[in-house]
């Protein structure tokens, strides 16, 4: 009797502790990422009256149990249900985050200022350091930063994810390189066929972020299905011109590698004894025995400081050199000269020509389809804007644009021209060129990829969310605030962690796991520890009556 009343305590305490866990259990049915636990109740010190026996062959007799009285029962282990998933809950809060394990259990990284412990609560903020942190504890997210040599991510020792920090509030500015020209270019279109031509602009950006804007004049020629291409100026954020008082060869250094030829002046002469030779590679004169090129100014001068003029040195007629002058009120014109030679009977004489040139592209197209045939001779389906000339990129700002013209038409659209220039290449994306740019949201992909993205179009990858797996993640060792330590039951953390898709498993973010626990199987344990501590509460009473009965025995 007295066994089974201390038989009868134990049962009392076991089943207080079972009850102390349901209640737990259920006070924590709506906080994120709880794991219910459960009780397993194990029998102890059984007392033994007598030793089993074996059979007697002798007397025949057969083989008799021990008998053995237990004396109450004990909790043996508290099982964490850890590798059961709750419920998901959405949010919309694109820091709320929600692990989805494909075949092993994955837990966050968090650091509380002195070690390493894991969570499957994923509802996250960023502190006013730009730390990605727990929202219940303030505890930092752990994972993996990004290379700034390579711009991928550095797998190796986790650290706190600062992903606001103050490198990453900007994204840098990007050069524009490539540019795309599309559209119908009509004929019959006025402007086409002005002396201005059709204006076309092309916005893009420096080094800085700078923008600029580059001005085209298309014009029709004489010939069926062939236009000229000219870079008329560069203005900049301020409407500057910036190749104002360019002459027309530094503006064919930028753009244009046809060059369209107006005879000015036409005269015979030789160059004994002028002080100067004819450059046949350049077509331009130089000084003898320097070697100094030098250039016609638009009044007719020699550009060399001498204020000499054609007249002076080559004896070019009144008449010849005034209509040098009077083509000299157009602005960007640079004048060349150029020797003409005639071989007759084996005599070779020379003429010499006073040339004007501009800087252009030829535009050709198909007649019978009107697709685009080629830009700048050949069959070359882009030219290249040479922004990276000593002339105009004295602070070494700009990059080189390479302007593709093949989504251009020849057609008639009723006097209509569309065509129009667009920075980056036909693809849309490449190419393009950014302002600098401010943060204005961050992203987060399945595989835990943080990105922020900025007002420019840019999006740059700030850091990983790393993932801890453990060989037996049950023996990991509660700690409160929806958190775990490791034991030596569950393995240890490598410092390092894992990726999550490394086993196919995800995050999905706006989205929180809930817990796991089910109010249904707790009150069905609830009723079942119940009944058992009144099960074990009469026991005591039956107890204390057969006591009772035995002290009136002896009355």
């Amino acid at each position: 009797m007295m066994r089974s009343m201390y038989s009868a305590v134990s049962g009392l305490k076991t089943h207080q502790t079972r009850m102390d866990v349901i209640g737990n259990n259920i006070a924590n049915v709506n906080t994120v990422a709880f794991k219910s636990s459960s009780v397993t109740f194990s029998d102890i010190l059984y007392q033994t009256t007598s030793n089993a026996s074996g059979a007697n062959a002798t007397t025949g007799t057969g083989g008799v149990n021990a008998k053995q009285i237990g004396l109450g029962t004990t909790a043996a282990a508290t099982k964490v249900s850890i590798t059961s998933a709750g419920a998901s809950e959405t949010t919309g809060n694109p820091f709320d985050i929600r692990l989805t394990d494909k075949n092993s259990t994955n837990f966050f990284i968090v650091n509380n200022g002195s070690e390493n412990v894991f969570t499957r609560s994923g509802s996250f903020y960023v502190d006013g350091s730009g730390n990605l942190c727990m929202s219940s504890t303030g505890y930092t997210v752990m994972g993996w930063q990004v290379d700034e040599t390579t711009g991928e991510i550095r797998k190796d020792t986790v650290s706190a994810l600062r992903i606001m920090q103050e490198k990453n509030l900007t994204s840098a500015p990007e050069a524009t390189t490539q540019a795309t020209i599309a559209g119908v270019l009509d004929e019959n279109d006025a402007d086409v066929k002005s002396d201005a031509g059709k204006v076309m602009n092309l916005n893009f950006y420096d080094n800085l972020g700078y923008q600029y804007t580059a001005k085209f004049a298309i014009k029709a020629t004489a010939k069926d299905g062939e236009y000229t291409v000219e870079l008329t100026s560069i203005l900049d954020s301020n409407n500057k011109n910036i190749t104002e008082g360019f002459t027309q060869a530094q503006m064919k250094e930028i753009f244009g590698n046809t060059d369209t030829v107006t005879t000015i002046a036409s005269y015979s002469t030789t160059l004994t004894g002028c002080g100067y030779t004819y450059d046949t590679a350049t077509g331009k004169l130089k000084t003898d025995p320097a070697g100094v090129v030098v250039h016609i100014n638009d009044d007719g001068t020699l550009a060399d400081g001498s204020n000499k003029t054609i007249k002076d040195v080559f004896g070019v007629s009144d008449g010849n050199l005034k209509n040098i002058q009077n083509s000299a009120k157009a602005k960007n014109k640079d004048y060349e000269f150029k020797d003409v030679t005639t071989t007759v009977n084996g005599v070779t004489t020379h003429s010499y020509q006073i040339v004007k040139k501009s800087a252009t592209n030829l535009l050709k197209f198909n007649t019978e389809d009107g697709k685009f045939h080629s830009i700048g001779g050949g069959t070359n389906k882009s030219v290249e804007l040479n922004l990276n000339n000593a002339n105009l990129n004295k602070n070494g700002n700009f990059q080189n644009i390479t302007v593709d013209f093949s989504q251009c038409l020849n057609y008639n659209n009723s006097g209509k021209s569309t065509i129009g220039a667009d920075a980056g290449a036909v693809d849309g994306t490449t190419g393009k060129g950014r302002k600098l740019g401010a943060m204005t949201g961050i992203s987060i992909d399945t595989n835990g990829r943080i990105y922020g993205t900025y007002d420019n179009g840019n999006t740059e990858l700030l850091g990983q969310i790393a993932v801890a797996q453990f060989s037996n993640a049950s023996g990991l060792e509660k700690v409160g605030e929806s958190c775990y330590r490791t034991t030596l039951n569950s393995g240890e953390f490598d410092g390092i962690g894992v990726e999550i898709s490394a086993d196919g498993s995800s995050m999905t973010t706006g989205e929180l796991e809930m817990s796991n626990v089910d109010l249904s199987s707790e009150f069905t344990s609830m009723i079942t520890t119940q009944r058992g501590f009144q099960a074990n509460s009469r026991v005591i009473t039956t107890s204390d009556t057969l006591l009772e009965e035995l002290v009136n025995l002896k009355r």
